[in-house]
């Protein structure tokens, strides 16, 4: 993978003369610090662990302090008619 990094002209040659201080070239320098970066970093951080589990796990916890009375005022259309409900739009089926 390659990836680009935009850096402001005193980014880049602070970058440039740090490498050459070092004696490494600005490669070299980026990578060691990502090794360090990633060296560093948890194998599977809270927020991938959240984000692989299965939308229902997620929606049944969003949902579990929503009193049962709360359900029951909901549209019994809101599926077929989330637009209306969401947006405003004419109901399509009346």
């Amino acid at each position: 993978m390659t990836i680009t990094l935009p850096l402001q002209p005193q980014e880049e040659a602070k970058l440039v003369a740090l490498a050459q201080a070092k004696g490494v070239s600005t490669v070299t320098l980026v990578r060691e610090a990502l090794d360090k970066i990633l060296a560093e970093a948890p194998d599977q951080p809270e927020a991938l662990e959240r984000e692989s589990r299965p939308i229902w796990e997620m929606i049944l916890e969003n949902i579990k302090d929503v009193p049962p009375e709360e359900f029951v005022r909901l549209p019994k259309d809101g599926a077929s008619e989330h637009d209306h409900y969401l947006y405003g739009h004419p109901k399509r089926n009346r």
